[in-house]
């Protein structure tokens, strides 16, 4: 006899999601979960996002780790609110996890939430955080052939990331290609190419989140 213990795992988590969505709606806050490998950059691509939008936006970060607090402490030294998800060895965030993180957040004083998910591209993709959208991160070193390579994760991004492009001329990164199977697993997703830690690129990256903001 075989018994699925992912579905129901899946079905609670859901659950928990549907309540947080209801309750970001209520009070219009956007949520954005970013998915990425560990060094591609997921920090270094919020806080230049947090300096692009700051001036318009009450912005605070969820970050989800294994261990640690550096990232969260890097947030925190920018004025901006910060709360730390230690998962102890899960592979991804999950929906109970976020509710917990969002109960010491003030959502009156928020418009934008975003969520550092654990660096893994695989586990994140399948559980809902009531979440607004998915963004996925690659830097240019992890190589072009990521979406062969880990379709999904790339199919349930509403946008693309693409970081450290002012390393293109020393990897052996076919951008064409890497664009290429990008549009063949999600033909509407936007791709995003910027250098975080330089600023080039991130204008265009946070209009368009700027925009989803907005709209809630």
């Amino acid at each position: 006899m075989k018994i699925d213990m992912k579905q129901p795992i899946l079905q609670k988590n859901d659950a928990i999601a549907a309540e947080l969505r209801a309750r970001f709606a209520e009070h219009h806050v956007f949520v954005l979960d970013l998915l990425a490998s560990p060094g591609s950059g997921k920090t270094s691509t919020i806080l230049a996002t947090i300096d692009a939008l700051r001036d318009e936006f009450n912005i605070a970060v969820i970050e989800g780790d294994i261990a640690s607090n550096v990232d969260a402490e890097k947030i925190k030294a920018q004025g901006i609110a910060a709360v730390q998800i230690n998962t102890g060895g899960a592979c991804h965030l999950e929906s109970a996890m976020i509710k917990r993180a969002v109960d010491v957040l003030d959502l009156e004083r928020l418009d934008l939430i975003i969520v550092e998910n654990v660096g893994n591209l695989v586990c994140p993709t399948d559980f809902d955080l009531g979440e607004n959208a998915k963004v996925m991160i690659l830097s240019v070193p992890e190589g072009d052939d990521k979406p062969l390579k880990y379709p999904g994760v790339f199919q349930v991004a509403e946008a693309v990331v693409l970081n450290k492009v002012d390393t293109l001329p020393v990897f052996n990164f076919d951008r064409e290609a890497f664009e290429a199977s990008v549009r063949q697993l999600n033909p509407t997703a936007p791709i995003f190419p910027i250098a975080a830690t330089k600023g080039d690129g991130v204008e265009e990256w946070a209009t368009w989140l700027a925009e989803r903001v907005r709209a809630v």
